[in-house]
């Protein structure tokens, strides 16, 4: 009876139920099988290394800088060109509220001949009014240093600049290639130029900010989630590079996926389901960041069209009645032929679009968590793909798929080699077959949860990964033999009361080595990039699974193994 009921009390314990569990679940997600054309199959995802395909490495282009300037030259190299005429500034009142460049400005200028209010629309830089008064026309003007910098900025160098207040001032990110002396050319000739820090060193930087190069990170993932590549790792390295490994793909495929935006379509809705074609991505000039509105607690993306890009939607608005009945017909928002967004006009742009075309435009998507994400994924959408900044590729290269398959075939000669290794030293230790089986079948066991646990989350598997895992297998053998050792009492089961005392000895050792091994790898998890990670999160994943699932597991087999021998029914 007792032959009879021991195997039956081991598979009751809760540790070994949840071993099996956690076993057959990493082979169903692992998913090996076998056909005659492709061989022996998984559901494993393999790196750049082991798969083949090619890598690129871009660099973001751009450059971050504090400059001031003379605020009536700004305005005047801003509008004259706009208006073809020559202004005359008359008055200038500051908000005593504030101070810097972000303090509100009301200026005053007269102009002979007409200011339209598409061309003030067309500059952009804030609230106005228009005032016709013989042959002069005065238009004042409500509007900040800060927008003026920016308009003229993102003027002269045809790019989008992005202000932002900081500590000690306001500092533009220009979202392109910019020397500090191009930049230095252009603030001299408004009066200004590049601010000095304390110690006369200039607050220029080339580089872009964190945050551009995370929207850069995310609009790459989002473009290959849409041509179905899910797998692709974009790794960042500092604020200036980009690292993107393409396993499987050709060069020329992957420059293509990087650098080609999506196709981006704006469409008004006619009657029923029938829908226009209005404009497309080249239309919209710039995106901006992400607002919030603390009146309604609406998020919104921001865009501004081009002048064409204005006319046509003016032009569309009209023709289909939106302007007279917004609400029977929506804008709609398209990314390679798919709806990303349909919202009808507002009643003040309705009114408006009547009489002249509107530039700058609010996408309102709603309150909330909710509403802030869908903004994000809008401010995205809205780019078709295109990323915000200009981005030098300074290296490529390409992995023949016979080499990846040659890798990965020695990487698993390798993992063979290094688990019989192991085998040998265990069996010369203990000459031992009892001990061999379940202490070798434990580290295979941790193997198979770890490739589980890679399949269940989509990991690529490469070389450091692969290296991740033996090194698993000699950080769980090194656990095994201290439990092995703690329970062997003269070459059996040590009484219960002192095998409880040894067991738990055994187990704060390899707790506190598995925390030191954690702690060691979290850096390289946070902070690291390419091999260095891979490494790492391989290495954290075996650590747990043992310590958590396996090893109990094995503390438990081993006392039933030395119980039944001492018992004599081995």
């Amino acid at each position: 009876m007792i032959e009879d009921e021991e195997p039956k009390s081991i598979f009751r314990d809760l540790r070994v139920i949840v071993f099996i569990l956690a076993l057959l679940g990493s082979i169903i997600f692992i998913n090996p099988g076998y056909n005659f054309e492709d061989g022996f199959t998984t559901n494993l995802k393999y790196g750049l290394d082991l798969e083949g395909g090619s890598w690129l490495q871009v660099k973001l282009q751009g450059a971050l800088v504090q400059v001031d300037a003379d605020t009536n030259l700004l305005l005047k190299a801003l509008v004259e060109p706009v208006i073809d005429n020559t202004i005359e500034i008359t008055g200038s009142t500051a908000s005593v509220k504030e101070e810097g460049q972000n303090q509100t400005l009301a200026i005053t200028f007269t102009t002979k001949g007409d200011v339209t209010n598409a061309q003030m629309d067309l500059l952009g830089l804030g609230e106005y009014t228009i005032n016709k008064n013989n042959e002069l026309t005065q238009i004042k003007l409500v509007t900040s240093k800060a927008i003026l910098i920016d308009s003229y900025l993102s003027n002269s160098l045809k790019a989008e600049v992005v202000p932002k207040i900081v500590a000690n001032g306001v500092e533009y990110e220009i979202r392109s290639a910019v020397t500090e002396q191009e930049i230095e050319n252009l603030m001299n000739a408004v009066g200004g130029s590049i601010l000095k820090n304390a110690d006369g060193s200039s607050r220029y930087k080339e580089g872009v900010r964190t945050e551009t190069r995370d929207l850069t990170k995310t609009i790459l993932s989002e473009k290959m989630n849409s041509l179905g590549l899910k797998d692709i790792p974009v790794k960042t390295v500092g604020d200036e590079y980009i690292l993107i490994d393409f396993a499987g793909i050709d060069l020329s495929t992957a420059r293509e996926i990087a650098e080609k935006p999506g196709k981006f379509e704006i469409r008004i809705q006619m009657t029923g389901n029938v829908t226009k074609h209005v404009l497309y991505g080249e239309d919209i000039e710039s995106v901006g960041i992400v607002s919030y509105n603390e009146k309604d607690g609406m998020w919104s993306t921001p865009f501004t069209l081009t002048k064409e890009g204005a006319l046509a939607l003016q032009k569309a608005a009209i023709e289909s009645g939106a302007t007279r009945n917004p609400m029977a017909h929506n804008l709609i928002m398209l990314l390679d032929g798919k709806e990303i967004y349909s919202a009808p006009l507002s009643d003040s742009a309705a009114r408006q679009l009547e009489t002249s075309p509107i530039y700058s435009w609010q996408s309102s998507t709603g309150t909330g968590d909710e509403g802030k994400s869908k903004a994000q994924q809008l401010q995205i959408h809205l780019r078709a793909g295109a990323l915000p900044v200009n981005v030098e590729i300074i290296g490529a290269g390409h992995v023949d798929a016979a080499l990846g398959m040659q890798f990965k075939k020695e990487s698993m000669i390798a993992g063979l080699i290094a688990l019989l290794a192991v085998a040998l030293v265990v069996y010369r230790k203990y000459r031992q077959k009892e001990i061999l089986i379940p202490m070798v079948g434990t580290s295979l066991s941790e193997v198979i949860m770890i490739l589980g646990v890679a399949s269940a989350i989509g990991w690529q598997l490469d070389l450091p990964s692969i290296a991740g895992i033996i090194a698993a297998i000699g950080t769980g053998i090194d656990h095994l033999v201290i439990i092995t050792d703690e329970v062997l009492y003269e070459g059996k089961l040590p009484p219960t009361k002192v095998y409880l005392s040894r067991i738990t000895k055994a187990f704060s050792i390899i707790l506190a080595a598995a925390a030191t091994t954690v702690i060691a790898m979290g850096p390289l998890v946070l902070m690291g990039f390419g091999s260095l990670k891979g490494f790492a999160i391989t290495t954290i994943i075996g650590v747990l699974i043992g310590v958590l699932i396996a090893r109990p597991v094995y503390a438990k087999m081993i006392k039933e193994v030395l119980k039944n021998k001492s018992e004599g029914q081995v």
